[in-house]
């Protein structure tokens, strides 16, 4: 609780030094202007877990900046239930009994689980739709913590699009969980994710290291940061900038690659997000304003 009073409080004061309290981008993602004992429902992204801590405590802290909730869902199972991914999940036994996925309908304000790899085709049904279906936390098979991300929508919270949901991910390394190397392969694709401009169309997860966090072509691409902690007698030593590595240089190029495709299509789908993901964007005003000019077919 200690914790959660004094974010929301620091981020208010650094806003109230700017000029003028004048930066857009500062209070773009903010809901509320004071703390009422959970910072869920604020705006930002929120993942927290708790655990015992073990001797060696090795966790990666991922960042998203221009995409939305659900943008980890890709990444977590291939970190948790890809053997193309982590080899961990074939020949550490410590590993080999899976993993167990809590998935969240944003939507319906549901969850359910999936135990991976025996239900890993149910799993796909769902997380394969990350604007609605988010991988909230992984467990193993023991109910033992291993991941969590933020599943929060702003245009949900909020009732309209309001700024991008910036989402973040926290997950531990090593041991019974899968090692660093594999946490961070997923991230040399550059898979797809929604947001970008306006938070209206799709475009290419880019890992940056911390230096190149400051997207601007069309208002991105999407960038994503990671940083190594090793959680030590209860505090985190680091961090460690994982992205800031050449062997990420290929997949910032095929991102680079990606977004230009992906422009080129202008206002048209697939770029543009389909109709009903720009339900709560700006977008049904305008409709709204053409919808008396519509006729009837004669059929």
């Amino acid at each position: 609780m200690k914790i959660f009073t004094v974010l929301p409080g620091m981020f208010l004061k650094l806003v109230l030094k700017l000029p003028g309290n004048s930066s857009f981008t500062a209070w773009e993602d903010l809901l509320a202007d004071a703390f009422s004992g959970n910072v869920k429902g604020m705006g930002p992204g929120v993942a927290e877990m708790a655990f015992e801590e073990r001797k060696a405590e090795p966790i990666i802290v991922f960042m998203a900046d221009k995409t939305s909730a659900g943008a980890w869902n890709l990444p977590l199972f291939k970190i948790f239930a890809d053997p193309f991914n982590t080899a961990g999940l074939v020949i550490a036994p410590s590993m080999h009994n899976g993993f167990r996925f809590e998935v969240h309908d944003v939507k319906e304000h549901k969850r359910i689980f999936f135990d991976s790899p025996e239900e890993m085709y149910d799993l796909l049904v769902f997380i394969g739709t990350p604007g609605r279906y988010a991988v909230k936390a992984v467990y193993t098979k023991n109910n033992e913590i291993a991941a969590v991300s933020s599943t929060q929508r702003l245009a949900l919270i909020a009732g309209q699009y309001v700024g991008k949901d910036d989402p973040v991910c926290v997950v531990r390394c090593q041991s019974q969980f899968p090692a660093v190397g594999e946490v961070l392969e997923p991230f040399t694709a550059a898979h797809i994710v929604e947001g970008w401009m306006r938070g209206s169309h799709h475009g290419p997860l880019m890992p940056v290291p911390v230096h190149k966090a400051t997207p601007s072509r069309f208002d991105g691409p999407p960038r994503a940061i990671a940083l190594g902690f090793q959680i030590a007698d209860g505090r985190l030593v680091g961090p460690r900038d994982m992205f800031d590595d050449p062997g990420f240089d290929e997949t910032r190029r095929q991102s680079n690659i990606v977004a230009n495709y992906m422009r080129s299509h202008g206002p048209f789908e697939p770029h543009r997000l389909p109709m009903v993901a720009m339900e709560y964007t700006t977008m049904p005003k305008v409709m709204e304003k053409l919808k008396g000019r519509w006729e009837k077919l004669d059929m």
